[in-house]
């Protein structure tokens, strides 16, 4: 079928510019183009059904981009939320009016923060904000300054734990929101819990909560000393958790644990205090049995077999039991609720009564290694 005379004109007009994206609102059948001068505008002016009609539509400008009426392959769409789509294409697919091409640029690992501009006109929502900030290029450019607010001024609608971690965790990056902002996060977090895991995501040893360094750190502190300058990874982590930012972090985790709302907010918990572990590997990550870990690090501390944790042992011997604490939560992660979460999908109390098993031993960890939680 052909377009009104009118509307291949005006078109055509827009496609022989210099474009920057394009933009179709289809509720209300009118095409915006975005250019180094501005925004234009098309009301289209239909000659059958609608939908066909923006079929015929997205085919010219298909033909004037791509140099084919295809529009954006379809059976690229698998590969665009994987971020696979060519780098050097990226600007022609914010050309063609598709919500699928401007989803394949955001997730692309080439995007550039101009790039992330013309997305951001063609398609504002928080799930490409989310996806926009996971980038260096963009949290460092322009954009992310203007992506962070959107996400904060759209976090009172959302309803998902997981996207208020996430948003959470993006807009605490490098200094995309204000001092004020950051503190306004932190309190909303102490009626909603899903953003204070955001918080141990990002800013683990930065936590807007002022806590007291643990009393034995003075005495440990000078005992470790040595074995810090000599890198001792045992070392170092060890003093890192009785420092007051240590101290704050586990505080922090002792109050989600307390009452997670559902199962992502569990998952990012743990996920979060795994990557605060990370760089102590001495036991195998893979158990998924809690009392099992517990068995395990005590064996390893009775074998004295790895030379990092025998010259902290040897250094600081009354401190045994907080250095067993810290092999357990070392290994801490996602795969200690699998064994529940495969056979259950509650949330809430029901969730959480059936976690005690698992999450109890996790509370004496904590309370070794804190002077108060």
């Amino acid at each position: 079928m052909q377009l009104s005379n009118e509307d291949s004109l005006r078109l055509n007009v827009l496609l022989n510019q210099d474009l920057q994206a394009i933009r179709i609102d289809e509720s209300k059948m009118i095409v915006y183009g975005l250019s180094e001068k501005g925004e234009a505008k098309i009301i289209l002016n239909p000659n059958c059904q609608d939908d066909r009609y923006l079929k015929t539509v997205k085919e010219l400008i298909s033909s004037k981009v791509l140099g084919s009426p295809g529009g954006y392959p379809v059976f690229l769409r698998r590969w665009t939320r994987m971020g696979q789509a060519r780098d050097e294409s990226l600007g022609r697919l914010l050309q063609l009016g598709e919500a699928e091409a401007v989803i394949a640029v955001v997730h692309a690992s080439g995007l550039t923060d101009e790039l992330a501009r013309r997305a951001w006109w063609a398609m504002p929502n928080a799930e490409n904000a989310r996806c926009m900030l996971q980038k260096d290029a963009i949290v460092q450019g322009k954009m992310g300054v203007e992506l962070a607010e959107f996400l904060i001024e759209f976090l009172p609608f959302e309803e998902e734990a997981r996207d208020i971690i996430e948003t959470v965790r993006l807009v605490l990056q490098g200094q995309l929101i204000s001092e004020q902002q950051r503190q306004n996060l932190w309190q909303r977090g102490q009626r909603k819990n899903a953003f204070l895991v955001g918080f141990l995501c990002t800013a683990a040893d930065n936590l807007p909560l002022e806590k007291n360094s643990h009393p034995a750190l003075a005495d440990y502190q000078k005992k470790l000393a040595p074995l810090i300058r000599q890198d001792n990874i045992v070392a170092c982590q060890f003093q890192r958790l009785l420092e007051a930012p240590g101290q704050a972090f586990l505080a922090t985790v002792n109050t989600v644990l307390k009452k997670p709302a559902n199962q992502d907010v569990v998952i990012a918990l743990l996920n979060a205090i795994h990557d605060y572990f990370s760089p102590l590997k001495l036991l195998p990550e893979k158990e998924d049995d809690i009392l099992v870990i517990m068995e395990t690090a005590a064996k390893l501390m009775d074998e004295k077999s790895d030379a990092s944790l025998l010259a902290v042992l040897n250094a600081l011997p009354e401190s045994g039991n907080m250095l067993h604490a810290l092999l357990v939560l070392s290994v801490v992660g996602e795969q200690i609720v699998n064994p529940v979460f495969s056979r259950s999908n509650a949330i809430g109390t029901l969730m959480r009564k059936k976690l005690e098993p698992v999450f109890d031993p996790l509370f004496r960890q904590i309370k070794l290694l804190t002077a108060t939680v």
